[in-house]
């Protein structure tokens, strides 16, 4: 059986084509998993279990269904629905991974990110997510009010679009240093995050020894998948219209 890892699909409302092809690849690709991995910014806003949505829900039982039958779902945090909680998990019947995590696939340690951390010359970012991953600041940000919230997550979404656009692409990129320290940090010799929508397999050395950095690619004009089974890995990108594959 297959093992499965997708990043970036900031599903919303607005972008009914990607729900559906989300569906539609839980129905076809993942149900024959043995496990998906979704490894941040799966929602494209998230202000707290509280304030879950119809469509949101309809995602969560999406899911659910999903581990029903029988494929282990874990999810991790992005810097977009870090908010995501226990109460959102119990209900999508998945389980919440920390970020950095190390998990084995084919025998071999590998590290899971979502990938923002890595990008540690954009000092302002950096700032903006210690403050937001805090607990204290989780805390409160979770009991303000629902109307406070939603101004708070469309004003930072804003500000986040316009400044990506206004910073050099080696800013919003992750900083080459930083990967082989947190891989050998963890000892492992692969590492697979998601967050900059550059989908690629880079070679790299770590401690001297061949190691591999591979970038899940976002759901927006098409669909990525990561698969990882006895043949090896290997990343596809589909039309989220018709699910056509076109090998990467």
């Amino acid at each position: 059986m297959s093992i499965l890892l997708i990043s970036d699909l900031h599903l919303e409302q607005e972008r009914p084509d990607i729900s559906r092809a989300f569906l539609r690849f839980l129905e076809t690709r993942a149900v024959d998993a043995q496990a998906l991995y979704i490894l941040g910014d799966f929602f494209e806003v998230w202000i707290g279990d509280d304030a879950i949505t119809p469509f949101q829900r309809s995602i969560a039982q999406a899911l659910r269904h999903l581990s029903e039958r029988g494929t282990r779902v874990y999810l991790m945090h992005g810097n977009r629905d870090f908010l995501l909680g226990n109460a959102f998990c119990q209900e999508a019947g998945c389980t919440l991974l920390p970020d950095p995590c190390v998990i084995e696939l084919n025998g071999e340690r590998v590290l899971l990110m979502h990938g923002d951390s890595l990008c540690t010359q954009d000092i302002a970012y950096m700032k903006l997510r210690r403050w937001l991953r805090n607990p204290i600041c989780q805390f409160v940000l979770r009991n303000l009010p629902l109307n406070t919230r939603q101004k708070l997550a469309r004003k930072l979404r804003n500000e986040s679009r316009s400044q990506t656009r206004m910073k050099a692409s080696e800013i919003v990129d992750v900083t080459p240093e930083e990967v082989p320290r947190i891989m050998a940090a963890h000892r492992v010799r692969t590492l697979i995050h998601g967050h900059t929508h550059r989908p690629a397999t880079h070679q790299l050395l770590v401690n001297g020894e061949p190691a591999q950095r591979i970038v899940l690619g976002d759901w927006d004009k098409q669909g990525w998948a990561l698969q990882v089974d006895r043949q090896g890995i290997q990343q596809n990108a589909f039309d989220l219209a018709v699910g056509l594959e076109t090998q990467q």
